[in-house]
């Protein structure tokens, strides 16, 4: 099979990754890729969002199947535009997209379906969102409808935060047209977990549970990130709470966009809240996660293309998905001022051919790298690499991670030094 991904971060060169361990494939063009996933795929420079220019391509190189990595095409009906041209396809079709393009639409389909999830109240007009706020609750959340890189969410704590909140997002318009409409929810507490799922329209099959690590800093202070590290499994998601997951969230959310005339196929990320009155939805996302695709794929077992290929032709129930009973951490090394401003160029050292030599545990994951003229590996966006180490047990597979990531250098490099602390305070509370 030949196989084209559309992406240039973490997420699609982990998916290369996973891809180029199966049988079935013979080779795997990404567009636009990256400096790491050059090494293991022919890079294309077409955007994500030339779509007309990607399926153009697809048809000249007899590609078999075209993998979506990324929200801003999924959401802009790129799956669409490659079904009508009879190319085949992993990622939900635009209607479907909407799950995660609009934040209204998928809290009005939980509402009317009576899936779990935060009260809310949506807002096009700011006076009337300000004035909202002046009866809430607090603390809040706010969040812009549209896409937003995953920062588009805040979390304020008193009245002040929530008014500058709305001007940030209505007025100063920080998220640009995302923010035209927003959802204010209640604030839910509880413990976060990331659950990636494989759906072909009317079934649906998870993956291993994830941990996220949103906040910029240790502790998870600073700002909201696109995600500083990830560990899998999540030792709060027990098999008693993905048994109620699948009966009141999963299994409603896939009949639900059967019924609105929307199923969806390919992967479903179900962010959740498991708060004092069971798990919640906090969002939907209609593609993998990212960096959550970093340590939940290489625990898979099953070969990923069979399992996508499944979920395009509706025969997902036929087929196997298995994951390993280990362990996976990944500790995302960024560039200092991120996520605000930062510098590109810097050169990376510590890496062979994209990759740390002798670690046979580890896979380095490139977000924002490439290579200059002189073949130097510099720094290329916020987040730069991923450090995924897989272990046995989830405390040997952070230690691996940080230990592999004091390997590689750049200037200005910012991490995290407690991704899957949380973790393993829940394992040893079971203890």
């Amino acid at each position: 099979m030949k196989v084209l991904i559309v992406g240039s971060g973490g997420r699609e060169h982990a998916i290369a990754y996973s891809v180029a361990k199966s049988s079935k494939v013979d080779k795997i063009y990404c567009a636009p890729g990256n400096a790491g996933i050059g090494q293991i795929a022919e890079c294309v420079d077409i955007t994500a969002m030339e779509f007309g220019k990607l399926a153009a391509f697809a048809k000249e190189k007899e590609i078999d199947l075209t993998i979506i990595g990324m929200d801003d095409p999924l959401v802009g009906g790129i799956v669409d535009v490659f079904e009508e041209q009879g190319l085949r396809v992993f990622g939900p079709r635009k209607n479907a997209a909407i799950i995660e393009g609009s934040k209204a639409f998928s809290k009005d389909l939980m509402k009317k379906y009576g899936i779990p999830t935060a009260a809310y109240e949506t807002f096009t007009d700011p006076q009337k969102a300000l004035e909202y706020l002046e009866t809430a609750k607090m603390p809040i959340v706010l969040k812009a409808d549209g896409l937003a890189l995953g920062k588009g969410v805040l979390i304020c704590n008193t009245l002040e935060e929530a008014k500058t909140g709305v001007k940030t997002l209505m007025l100063d318009k920080q998220f640009g047209d995302a923010g035209n409409e927003i959802v204010i929810e209640e604030f839910m507490t509880g413990r976060e977990v990331s659950v990636l799922c494989y759906c072909d329209g009317t079934h649906i099959k998870p993956m291993t549970s994830a941990q996220d690590h949103k906040r910029a800093k240790d502790g998870d202070q600073g700002l909201n990130t696109g995600g500083m590290g990830t560990v899998a499994p999540n030792p709060y998601y027990t098999p008693a709470i993905a048994a109620e997951c699948m009966e009141k969230i999963f299994l409603p959310t896939i009949k639900a966009m059967n019924v609105e005339g929307c199923p969806f196929k390919g992967c479903l990320y179900f962010g959740l809240m498991l708060t004092p009155d069971g798990p919640k939805v906090i969002e939907y996302n209609c593609r993998f996660g990212d960096p959550e695709t970093q340590v939940v794929l290489p625990l898979l077992e099953s070969d990923l293309l069979k399992v996508m290929t499944a979920c395009t032709e509706g025969t997902l129930a036929d087929t196997e998905v298995k994951f390993s009973d280990g362990a996976a951490a990944c500790v995302i090394l960024a560039s200092g001022g991120y996520p605000v401003a930062y510098e590109k160029g810097k050169p990376i050292t510590g890496l062979v051919d994209g990759q740390l030599p002798d670690e046979p545990n580890v896979t380095v994951y490139h977000s924002g790298t490439a290579i200059t003229e002189d073949g130097q590996l510099v720094t290329n966006g916020g987040r730069v690499l991923g450090v995924t180490a897989t272990a046995p047990g989830l405390p040997r597979a952070i230690s691996i991670a940080y230990e592999a990531a004091e390997h590689i250098h750049f200037d200005k490099l910012h991490k995290r030094t407690d991704i899957g602390m949380r973790a393993l305070k829940a394992l040893a509370e079971k203890e």
